[in-house]
């Protein structure tokens, strides 16, 4: 498995970007904001990557932060979102908006996506709002659960703040560190702010 990319980029347009490490380009399938944010051509550049191998194909798929690359990686895991679908989704939402529209159990986030409709929007956030509650976050971002979730010690609001940092790439213990501090009394979502700020300064 491919987990990153480092070399010069050597072409890019909205949807892909070519990364030539040691005499060979790789071919990235990218979001509009991995694209917004890459470097002129022939500078170095970095992405974090996720391949998907199919019987008649294997597709890499290139992104600016690992937030991004997870936050893909999440939401195809939904019946009906394929790649297609989840590069669209990022393209028009960032990690945080996808994190906060699936707590706060808002669809209609979903639905400015581009190929994203009433159904689908409604699927993401049936079927991964369970995994920010009462879940342990270590297994649902690593898939190592076997079917049933484990409870985990951090519950309520506060266990939904750290599952949906954990679902934006960070581990389980920078997430409870950084929400350690918090006020008790906040919501979700002003705690999954609080957690990315802490975070950001560190």
């Amino acid at each position: 498995m491919i987990y990153s990319l480092k070399g010069i980029l050597t072409y890019s347009e909205p949807n892909l970007a070519v990364i030539e490490c040691g005499g060979v380009g790789y071919m990235c399938q990218i979001p509009l904001s991995t694209y917004n944010t890459l470097s002129d051509i022939g500078a170095q550049e970095m992405l974090y990557t996720h391949m998907n191998v199919r019987q008649d194909a294997i597709d890499l798929f290139g992104f600016k932060t690992r937030e991004e690359v997870n936050s893909f990686k999440l939401v195809t895991t939904v019946s009906g979102v394929g790649a297609k679908a989840g590069l669209s989704i990022l393209s028009e939402m960032s990690p945080e908006d996808i994190a906060l529209a699936i707590v706060a159990g808002d669809s209609k986030a979903f639905t400015k996506c581009s190929g994203i409709g009433n159904k689908i929007a409604a699927r993401i956030v049936l079927e991964l709002k369970d995994k920010f509650k009462n879940a342990d976050i270590a297994e649902v971002m690593t898939g190592s659960g076997k079917g049933s979730i484990a409870v985990s010690p951090m519950g309520g609001a506060m266990g939904e703040a750290a599952a949906a940092l954990v679902a934006l790439g960070y581990s389980q213990s920078e997430a409870a560190s950084a929400l350690v501090s918090a006020d008790k009394s906040l919501s979700t979502e002003e705690l999954i702010k609080y957690g990315l700020k802490a975070l950001a300064m560190k």
